[in-house]
């Protein structure tokens, strides 16, 4: 399993959505709160972003653990967006533990994070993907259908494999879009933006968690979540 965020607001630095919070990103890679599936997240970690407003994204990718990354430490207080997608990682079994393995996962203006478990055998061969990971090969997946019907395709993958977990989360810069299937998401609204996240980062209580087999769309500072059907 891993951990993830995404960011859609006012530009802030990359330090003080991943590093800075008492129990964000960072404290998540080694000691997560709310985690079902597995105890730590020490196989890599990735930054999306977008530098500016209508720009590519970048990405920063580690196959280290976050909590060692001292350039990471170094460089992420410089570094501001408005739109940002991050993620910790806990390969599963098998798995290659490299850094191509880490997302966020990359495709034109979109960048997406999957937070579960899935065969691939269901996917069928995805010749477009960064890994041979089962994460990286739901991104192509998600990629070479539509990131915009990713509700119909979690669905859709989680009716043919029962025992997956499809937790994704998607930004391309304007919009983030989430799915709940089988593990926990939360959403909090404040004066500058929204923040979706596996887990709060913090006790305040403007947290809201999202129930299970849900999508989650945030754009223009609305939330929007409707119920997706197997």
């Amino acid at each position: 399993m891993c951990r993830h965020l995404a960011w859609l607001g006012r530009p802030r630095t990359l330090a003080e959505l991943v590093l800075q919070p008492e129990y964000g990103l960072l404290t998540q890679s080694y000691r997560p709160r709310r985690q079902e599936h597995g105890l730590l997240n020490a196989d890599g970690w990735g930054v999306g972003f977008y530098p500016t407003a209508g720009s590519a994204p970048a990405r920063w990718r580690s196959s280290r653990p976050l909590w060692s990354d001292a350039s990471f430490r170094s460089v992420a207080p410089t570094i501001s967006s408005g739109c940002v997608l991050a993620a910790v990682r806990s390969a599963t079994v098998g798995m290659p533990l490299d850094e191509s393995a880490c997302a966020p996962f990359l495709s034109g203006s979109w960048l997406l994070s999957h937070n579960g478990v899935v065969d691939r055998d269901v996917l069928g061969p995805q010749a477009e993907a960064e890994s041979v990971c089962d994460s990286a090969q739901l991104a192509a997946y998600v990629f070479a259908r539509s990131p915009e019907d990713v509700g119909k395709i979690v669905a859709d993958v989680g009716r043919r494999d029962p025992r997956a977990r499809l937790n994704l989360l998607l930004t391309n810069g304007v919009s983030i879009l989430a799915t709940t299937w089988g593990d926990t998401l939360f959403t909090r609204r404040s004066a500058d933006g929204v923040l979706v996240a596996s887990e709060p980062g913090d006790d305040t209580p403007e947290w809201q968690e999202v129930p299970d087999r849900c999508l989650v769309r945030v754009a223009d500072g609305d939330i929007t979540i409707t119920e997706l059907k197997d």
